[in-house]
């Protein structure tokens, strides 16, 4: 699999672009997906899930991924309304 290709003007920082890379293919990465957040990212894995979060909401990020985001946006909000049933 490719790395994504950036366009120029784009807005999105380095390891903004880094993050939407990991998330197509964390699957390659052997352990657990934790694990390689911290290898590749040197962050907890709440706070990559916060920046995440963030950016599957920005245009620019589906502009560069469109069917990533739109899988993660979907698997987000199916997360929030099975939370939300619950109670």
């Amino acid at each position: 699999m490719e790395e994504l290709k950036v366009p120029v003007g784009s807005t999105l920082s380095d390891i903004e672009v880094r993050v939407l890379d990991f998330e197509r293919q964390w699957w390659r990465y052997a352990g657990a997906k934790d694990v390689a957040i911290k290898e590749q990212f040197d962050m907890s894995a709440t706070r990559y899930y916060e920046l995440l979060n963030h950016l599957i909401d920005r245009e620019d990020a589906f502009a560069l991924a469109p069917l990533l985001v739109a899988r993660l946006r979907r698997l987000r909000d199916a997360r929030i309304a099975q939370r939300f049933s619950t109670i």
